[in-house]
């Protein structure tokens, strides 16, 4: 496991600390496997009962690290769609991990970041805190992090959030539900985490578990063969716009601090 990414150990607790703090803790390569390896191997460790996700510095996480895009830009469609599938299988393994992981929010979360954040099981966010589907902004789409995110937030505010790409407080987030709770300051959002891990280690790890994977599958059990068709659709689409030339240039005119064209 390289820089990218800290794991800290607090008896049966373990913190996952994004550490890119440099750039808000946006998604690159490394960071991606590394997230990978971290859930599988807490998700089997027995002395592990709850995994708690925060980010370090200012931001919980960008989203996509713009100059890890720019290259993919460069890439053909199938070393786009194999990419994709592998970020789609880091939220994956997060919400399929059998230990409950509670998110403390802070920041800002965009793209992708909301993504982790609709993949904890009990995000908590700080009055600070805000969130952004910000794909759209830039030619691309949230596609992977789809099916979780309308899953917390219903699809009426999925289709504003969307297709706006427009930037929204705690506040809406505790409305639409894609946090649980919102706190007044940082102190106050420690505190919750902290008081919600202790409440989560009363129960027994294998009860916890189950009702995870209850939660979690109950309403997809007849949808089991709809929800891989799904990620191979998701995963082609953001494949297909990654490489696109709306893209490239909505990645061109955030990198340069320039309008896309379609804005002009």
């Amino acid at each position: 496991m390289s820089e990218v990414l800290r794991v800290e150990r607090h008896g049966r607790v373990a913190e996952v600390v994004l550490n890119r703090p440099e750039v808000r803790n946006a998604f690159n390569g490394a960071l991606m496997s590394d997230l990978i390896e971290a859930f599988e191997g807490l998700g089997q460790e027995d002395g592990v009962h709850v995994i708690v996700l925060r980010g370090e510095g200012k931001s919980f996480c960008a989203g996509a690290d713009l100059n890890w895009m720019k290259e993919t830009a460069a890439w053909g469609q199938a070393e786009n769609e194999a990419d994709a599938k592998r970020l789609a299988g880091l939220f994956e393994t997060i919400d399929a991990c059998p230990k409950p992981v509670v998110g403390q929010i802070h920041g800002a979360a965009r793209g992708g970041g909301v993504g982790l954040v609709a993949v904890c099981d009990i995000p908590i966010a700080s009055a600070d805190a805000s969130f952004a589907f910000s794909e759209v902004r830039l030619g691309l789409a949230p596609a992977v992090i789809s099916p979780y995110c309308v899953r917390k937030i219903g699809v009426p505010n999925a289709r504003e959030w969307f297709i706006t790409g427009a930037s929204f407080g705690a506040a809406e987030a505790l409305k639409m539900g894609l946090v649980q709770y919102v706190e007044p300051d940082h102190a106050a959002l420690r505190a919750r985490v902290e008081a919600t891990v202790a409440e989560i280690l009363k129960g027994g790890p294998r009860a916890i578990a189950a009702c995870k994977m209850l939660a979690r599958t109950v309403t997809r059990l007849a949808d089991a063969e709809a929800l891989d068709k799904t990620l191979d659709m998701t995963s082609n689409l953001i494949a297909g716009l990654r490489s696109s030339p709306e893209a490239s240039e909505g990645m061109r005119a955030f990198l340069a601090k320039d309008s896309p064209s379609w804005m002009k």
